[in-house]
């Protein structure tokens, strides 16, 4: 019955007991970590009294290999049965157990995560349960401080199959820095550690070739073993690529261990920057677990000096707790009971969504300091660098996102008190500098076409530093230098050859930079980094002028429609004004031809204000006053124009668009060096035979001249120099095609590219590019006050059509007013004697009777002959009642002139003293007239 009784507790005992496998790197300070981390879970487990299931843990050491873990995990399965197995630290370690663990159906929870989880992972990986997360918010949080302090170039150093490292996490990493407007310069792969038989002269090796190949001085180590990381800064102190102007910026991998290097390693990781994964400290649990760790790992591990948990450690036991909750519910479906698990753990809240670690990680901000890590920040992907996780979103955002993502000056999200490699008291540059013994290589143009921009007088002298280079790019160069705050040794070396290959040079690293009259082009940037432009620039098309016709200038002023109406409405006040004064100035009647000559010279006289008759008529006064203002008002612009088209030459092109050089297949001239050779070809179709390259600036007029070109095309601020030498013989035609503007060339992400750029601002902000500008491109004597505008300056009769109308319709409103008075006159001054109407009042015979009274003076027409025998007596009679007599017969035509007063044009009734004169006249024989007798209107005396 004991018997019995014994092997019924035994089997009892043996149901009741899960067995755990481990495979982690046994001998690596992680593993050892590890390996304490899930004892102790393991006993806390076992000991707590209300447990019925009880863990057993078996440890398998992988060695940091794949196919060792795979191995362990196939003999956990079959010497051990295991129920779960957790562990590995590289994400190629789980996929390879995964694969046998998959077989056996049993969960695998992994201390690492692939980089980008695919969307079918539950499928692929049924039986995983990922207690790490990815790394892609990680590299968010290193583009994020690379982004900000605008170091726009960096390289990344990995180790091939490090901790959570996978292709993935360098499409990552890339992808988020290209957000924040850097990129990677150079790729420093290493194999693994362990697979090294002499590391630290294979890493040496590696590090001198980085630092004569690179120019970048910002290293990022990602997925990396702590005991390559050690090595790779250890040798990077002693090559020089620690010094100032340097950045190294750790992952979590590396950073979560520097705490237990030992003091003397430490010193040679002054100034570093390491990203950790963030975990409270202060949490009781921790406390708790810290202790016991500590005490157990001194006793285990005497040979290390440190014995502080790091965060592996907290996941290792948040993972036996994670397996320790599951069986608790039930052992039997143990992959479901874990993935439903939740709870509060070292590591912060532990729940699951689709394999994996739901909740987001947070990580701190460490900079090396003497013997330890100082904290400067925290970020997490929501709220961004702050100094607690518990701050305020915007304020946190705002840090975070004023980031300049490479523009500008570079944002301290780090703080101010950030220990820079090598001491330095402001962000580093992250590029190498310059220095007196290795000064900067700036190539410039050898020979240019327009010495005004660079000129080298002897190549040799100013390569040795003998002489300077002159010209306006070099003064732009010079200005911006004090503006920099911080010295810039430069040594000036000529290069001979095309534009493109000149740029070339500094991509190909022979250059450090190129200053000069450089465009910037979309193709260029490609591959160098331009400054901000200092000048604009465009392409344009110069011609030689047509030689003017001055013959017939004077002309020119108004257009030909404007003269024919000028001499039209000339005509026709001639015309009113004649009309008007006929009657009753003795100035415009006598022969016809005396009146029309009287008339246009006097209406032609008004020009000139010359005009010397006098005029009798208000009506006439009206017209000439409305005249002589538009007389004044194109005299005036007519004298302008000529004055102007006198002093002024008006330029016209001999080509007025591309187009026409096109289709005539005409020569073209440009610089052979620059790109507009191959613009011209390409862009503009242009024929590649009809372009003919030009030497120099003083060669194209003589170009012209031969007729070997017919239009030269040249950038804007050549454009400018050759016109301010031969304004009057040539002229731009057609548009300007723009370009990026002049600029110096720097390698792709240097940050002097971005300090030169700051620095031309400042230059155009107080003046200084304007005033080098006038003083190296200050035309000519002769070209400074030159107008050359060739657009058509004859006015036209849109300019003064309101002025023709106002003159034109207040002398028809004269005429008309006139006309209607003198019909009426008419009518009234041919009376009978009886004072009736004898006279046929139709339409056509009242108009031949108002022409002939407007042409006789005072004589109506006589609608009857006058017998021989018969004599007409005219009575006249003056205004002031005095009698005079005159006989007027067919036989005496002629007869004495008689002074016609004009009187007023108010007509009153005849008086009772013109009544009796008039039948006196008739009492008398003699003086009686027949029927077609008559009397003068006029000559009755009126009274007033």
């Amino acid at each position: 019955l004991f018997i019995f009784l014994f092997y019924g507790i035994t089997i009892s005992a043996q149901d009741e007991t899960t067995n755990i496998g481990a495979i982690i790197n046994i001998n690596s300070r992680i593993g050892k970590e590890e390996k304490l981390s899930m004892e102790i879970a393991v006993q806390i487990f076992n000991n707590t009294s209300n447990k019925k299931n009880k863990i057993v843990l078996h440890v398998s050491d992988s060695g940091g290999n794949p196919f060792q873990a795979a191995s362990a995990a196939d003999e956990l399965i079959k010497e051990k049965q295991v129920q779960a197995i957790i562990g590995m630290n590289t994400w190629k370690e789980v996929e390879w157990a995964n694969e046998i663990v998959t077989r056996a159906q049993i969960p695998i929870l992994s201390f690492s995560a692939p980089s980008i989880t695919p969307p079918l992972a539950k499928v692929r990986w049924p039986f995983l349960v990922r207690m790490a997360n990815s790394e892609s918010l990680q590299m968010q949080c290193v583009a994020s401080i690379v982004g900000s302090y605008g170091w726009r170039r960096v390289i990344v150093i990995y180790e091939d199959g490090g901790y959570n490292m996978d292709s993935g996490s360098l499409t990552l990493l890339s992808d988020q820095l290209q957000a924040v407007g850097s990129e990677i310069e150079n790729w420093l792969e290493f194999p693994p550690f362990s697979t090294l038989s002499n590391p630290g002269d294979y890493i040496q090796e590696e590090l001198v070739k980085l630092s004569t190949s690179q120019q970048s001085r910002v290293f990022i180590i990602v997925g990396s073993s702590l005991e390559l990381a050690t090595h790779i800064l250890i040798g990077a102190k002693h090559n020089g690529l620690m010094g100032r102007e340097s950045v190294w910026i750790t992952t979590d991998s590396v950073t979560s261990q520097l705490d237990t290097l030992k003091a003397s390693v430490m010193s040679s990781m002054q100034g570093i920057i390491g990203i950790k994964t963030h975990f409270s400290e202060t949490n009781p649990s921790f406390v708790n677990f810290s202790t016991k760790f500590r005490n157990l790992f001194r006793s285990t591990y005497p040979e290390e000096e440190k014995s502080e948990p790091g965060i592996y450690a907290l996941r290792a036991y948040d993972t036996i707790s994670t397996i320790s909750l599951a069986i608790e519910k039930s052992s039997t479906n143990l992959t479901e009971n874990i993935l439903s698990t939740k709870f509060n753990g070292l590591t912060g809240k532990v729940e699951f969504n689709d394999g994996g670690l739901s909740s987001e990680t947070t990580y701190e901000i460490v900079n090396v300091v003497g013997k330890t890590c100082v904290p400067l920040k925290l970020w997490s992907s929501d709220l961004g660098f702050s100094d607690d996780i518990l701050n305020d979103r915007s304020t946190t955002q705002e840090r975070n996102t004023s980031g300049n993502g490479g523009h500008g000056e570079p944002n301290q999200v780090l703080g101010k008190r950030v220990y820079w490699p090598g001491g330095l008291d402001r962000a580093p540059r992250g590029w190498v500098m310059p220095t007196d013994s290795k000064p900067m290589i700036i190539g410039i143009p050898g020979k240019t076409q327009f010495e005004k921009f660079v000129k080298v007088n002897d190549p040799e002298k100013v390569k040795n530093g003998e002489e300077e280079p002159t010209g306006f790019c070099i003064d732009v160069f010079k200005q911006a230098l004090p503006l920099l705050n911080y010295d810039l040794p430069h040594k000036f070396v000529p290069f001979n050859g095309l534009y493109n290959d000149m740029v070339d040079q500094v991509y190909l690293k022979k250059f450090d930079a190129v200053v000069g009259d450089i465009t910037i082009l979309a193709n260029r940037s490609n591959y160098v980094e331009f400054t901000q432009p200092y000048a604009e620039t465009g392409l344009t098309m110069l011609v030689p002028v047509k030689k003017q016709n001055r013959d017939w200038l004077f002309a020119r002023p108004f257009t030909g429609s404007m003269w024919l109406v000028l001499g039209i409405v000339f005509m026709y006040t001639m015309l009113v004004v004649w009309m008007l004064e006929h009657r009753t100035n003795p100035e415009f009647r006598g022969p016809w031809k005396n009146q029309l000559s009287t008339a246009m010279w006097f209406t032609f006289s008004t020009l000139f204000f010359a005009h010397k008759e006098s005029l009798r008529s208000n009506f006439t006064r009206v017209v000439m006053v409305v005249w002589l203002f538009v007389v004044f008002v194109i005299t005036s612009s007519y004298t302008a124009g000529l004055t102007s088209m006198l002093t002024v030459q008006r330029l016209e092109p001999t080509v007025t668009d591309m187009g026409t050089l096109r289709r005539s297949d005409s020569p073209v001239g440009c610089d052979g060096d620059s790109f507009v050779k191959k613009y011209l070809e390409e862009v503009l179709r242009f024929n590649k035979k009809n372009i003919i390259t030009v030497k120099s600036e003083y060669d194209y007029p003589q170009e012209f001249k031969s007729g070997k070109i017919k239009a030269a095309f040249l950038e804007v601020p050549y454009k400018r120099v050759f016109l301010s030498r031969y304004c009057k013989d040539y002229q731009i035609a057609g548009p300007t095609d723009r370009f990026g503007g002049l600029g110096f060339v720097f390698p792709k992400g240097s940050p002097m590219a971005r300090d030169f750029s700051k620095a031309f601002l400042k230059l155009s902000e107080d003046g200084t590019l304007t005033s080098l500008d006038n003083a190296w491109f200050k035309p000519s004597d002769e070209c400074s006050n030159f107008d050359s505008t060739t657009e058509n300056q004859s006015l036209s009769l849109t300019n003064f059509w309101s002025l023709f109308l106002i003159t034109a319709l207040t002398s028809t409103i004269m005429l008309i007013v006139y006309i209607v008075r003198l019909w009426k006159k008419s009518r009234r001054h041919c009376v009978s004697p009886l004072g009736t109407t004898q006279m046929n009042d139709s339409f056509w015979n009242g108009i031949k009777r108002l022409a002939t009274y407007f042409a006789k003076g005072n004589q109506c027409s006589q609608r009857d002959p006058v017998p021989p025998q018969s004599k007409d007596a005219e009575i006249f009679i003056s205004s002031n009642g005095d009698y005079l007599s005159e006989y007027n017969t067919p036989g005496h035509p002629q007869s004495p002139p008689v002074a016609e007063i004009e009187m007023p044009e108010t007509y009153i009734a005849i008086s009772d003293s013109q009544t009796r004169a008039l039948r006196l006249a008739n009492s008398f024989p003699a003086l009686h007239m027949p029927d077609h007798g008559i009397y003068y209107e006029d000559h009755i005396p009126r009274s007033t």
